[in-house]
């Protein structure tokens, strides 16, 4: 099937963003349009895929029909399935295949992919090189050229100091343990390592913690919220940019 005819049989989009402390839910129409409340329920404490796929029944039970779902996962996925998982159970993630676990339980087609992915095909303006950084349990991150996704990349997980990863450096654990003030000079010095190696057109910033952010922004930096950011679940299945992203049909 084409991605025009695809998009021509798709009206409704189930449309949900997993979080570490969180899982959101909204419906959509295949322009992003919001067709219902914007939904959540706590992440299970033992987040198995079992346990998070519960969550999502949950959720789904007070949507409505739709005729597909797109899935914001918080770690890296690749064609549907999940590799990685650090702020959940991570030792319950090495290499799920969430999406056909949804697919099959749903009887829908699924298309999985990264949180931060999911949001920045919901917020950037797509002209340039944009990069959008998502603050919360730990810190997610897309990279966007003209609205197209490029290869995702666990920038997270790259070392900022001798024993911090971003995760570390930024994440819940590192605010709760810091506090306030110095949690935004650590952001601040992560602006400006992405500054210095990105030369980004813009950066959008967004997630849970983005409104503990006192300091001023430049110019080409933007703060946006999540129920803005999971409209990528509409751009997930309008767009024709296929990398990593592979419709799950059920098997059954």
């Amino acid at each position: 099937m084409s991605s025009s005819q695809q998009k021509n049989t798709i009206e409704k989009i189930l449309s949900i963003d997993i979080g570490g402390s969180s899982i959101k839910a909204c419906m959509l129409n295949i322009d992003g349009q919001v067709l219902s409340e914007y939904t959540k329920l706590p992440t299970p404490e033992e987040s198995t895929p079992e346990a998070v796929l519960e969550v999502i029944k949950m959720l789904a039970a007070t949507m409505g029909q739709f005729d597909a779902i797109s899935v914001g996962f918080p770690g890296y996925v690749r064609f549907g399935i999940v590799e990685t998982a650090p702020n959940l159970a991570k030792k319950s993630w090495k290499h799920i295949p969430f999406a056909q676990l949804i697919s099959d339980t749903f009887q829908k087609p699924v298309r999985l992919i990264n949180d931060a992915d999911q949001q920045g095909l919901g917020v950037v303006d797509g002209e340039g090189f944009e990069i959008v950084i998502t603050l919360g349990t730990g810190m997610g991150t897309a990279l966007l050229y003209d609205g197209q996704l490029l290869p995702h990349l666990e920038l997270a997980h790259f070392p900022v100091s001798k024993d911090k990863d971003y995760d570390d450096y930024v994440g819940d654990r590192a605010f709760d343990k810091i506090g306030k003030k110095e949690w935004n000079e650590r952001v601040q010095r992560v602006i400006d390592i992405y500054k210095t190696v990105f030369n980004y057109d813009r950066l959008y910033i967004g997630g849970g913690n983005a409104k503990e952010l006192d300091f001023d922004l430049d110019d080409n930096i933007r703060l946006v919220n999540n129920r803005v950011g999971i409209k990528g679940g509409a751009k997930l299945w309008a767009s024709e940019d296929q990398y990593q992203i592979r419709t799950i049909y059920p098997t059954a």
